[in-house]
């Protein structure tokens, strides 16, 4: 907690606890997502950080984690591509992008969005969590199903 000059308020002991376990939480999923990468790409990135950007909403950075042949397709102007490639394993690997989240956090994954920047090598892996508590389905339980639309 921070004051309204910038100073740190007292934190009671309980508001330091979860603070430090949120920390720890990040860290974690931090680490899984490097972990990720690297099996699926068979190179991890070289720097990552998980945030918050709102009460379910995680965001994971990661920076450094183009293959030697993807720098190659990113050299030759076939960014499109690269995206494209890119794109297909991560949603074809949904599940198991998920599997860390909704285990670290206790909440299931309401959807996933994967994005890269090709020219920078920086990706953003965004999670956007049901409530804690719902019963709602995971994004993995209807990963490929299609919703029904009703007749009215």
């Amino acid at each position: 907690m921070v004051d309204g000059d910038g100073t740190a308020a007292a934190l009671t002991p309980a508001d330091r606890a979860n603070g430090d376990e949120q920390l720890s939480k990040l860290a974690e999923l931090s680490r899984a997502m490097v972990r990720l990468y690297k099996e699926q790409f068979g190179r991890g990135p070289t720097r990552a950080h998980a945030s918050w950007g709102g009460q379910d909403t995680l965001l994971i950075v990661l920076e450094d984690s183009l293959t030697p042949a993807e720098k190659n397709l990113r050299d030759l102007g076939e960014h499109q591509r690269l995206r494209e490639l890119r794109m297909f394993f991560q949603y074809a690997s949904m599940e198991e992008f998920c599997e860390p989240i909704e285990r670290i956090t206790g909440q299931k994954v309401r959807s996933f969005i994967s994005g890269i920047d090709t020219d920078t090598d920086v990706s953003v892996e965004t999670f956007i969590l049901h409530p804690k508590g719902s019963d709602a389905l995971s994004r993995t339980e209807t990963h490929g199903a299609r919703p029904m639309r009703s007749s009215t």
